[in-house]
């Protein structure tokens, strides 16, 4: 009874030193849920190796892949996609960590879940602020990027087929821009009407489109332009 008490205590209090760093900087998985899935880790183990020191039957590593499959479920919940990008990801890593951390407790191997409960906030500690400015670096004109854009234009009826000949002019001029779709919707009244074109580019080219967004705002009967990013994939 003393040495499961000692586990879990250790897995506990491993799980809360991952999960107030978390909390700290205020991520969604912080000290509670850290605690509770290194402690439930821990649990896991310690009812396998007990199992198996009572009636021989259990086996804990089998338990231990169960956990793994399990954990990996409770991080994909975590996971959500918003607009461009997929958050949740690091989150979800952290609970798979938090497990690993209470499974080695739960094995009695202390020592070396105090190692990789250090090297987990120590990960974190280190390498945040060289993440951090990579996510602000800007995507580079000549690297390889795939990009939608949806461009968007709303004027005037009576000026619509001179807005959509220069917008194909603007696109035929760059090769390395390609018409998708080009669409006239009617905006609410006869005498407006809305242009949307849909244009692939094999780079960035957001540049081009504040620019073209620019041009065309000063045009006699545009009352309105605008322009976004549908998708965007980088090799």
């Amino acid at each position: 009874m003393l040495d499961f008490v000692l586990r879990l205590i250790v897995a506990i209090l491993l799980g809360a030193a991952i999960g107030f760093e978390r909390q700290y900087c205020q991520r969604s998985a912080g000290l509670r849920t850290n605690t509770l899935v290194s402690a439930g880790a821990a649990m896991f183990i310690l009812l396998a190796s007990s199992l198996t020191s009572e009636t021989e039957m259990a086996d804990p590593s089998r338990v231990a892949g169960q956990i793994v499959t399990g954990i990996g479920f409770l991080g994909a919940g975590v996971i959500m996609k918003d607009g461009l990008t997929v958050k949740g990801l690091n989150t979800a890593a952290i609970i798979w960590c938090s497990a690993a951390v209470g499974a080695l407790s739960g094995a009695g191997l202390l020592m070396e879940a105090s190692i990789s409960a250090a090297a987990i906030v120590g990960i974190h500690l280190a390498l945040r602020p060289l993440g951090t400015r990579l996510e602000i670096r800007p995507i580079a004109h000549d690297e390889s990027v795939s990009t939608t854009y949806l461009f968007e234009i709303r004027c005037k009826a009576e000026v619509e087929n001179h807005i959509r000949v220069l917008l194909m002019q603007f696109i035929k001029q760059d090769k390395q821009l390609q018409l998708r779709t080009l669409k006239s919707l009617d905006d609410d009244s006869p005498a407006k009407a809305a242009i949307q074109a849909e244009i692939l580019s094999h780079s960035n080219k957001d540049n081009a489109m504040e620019k073209a967004a620019a041009r065309f705002t000063v045009l006699q009967g545009v009352t309105f332009v605008g322009w976004e990013v549908l998708r965007r994939e980088t090799d």
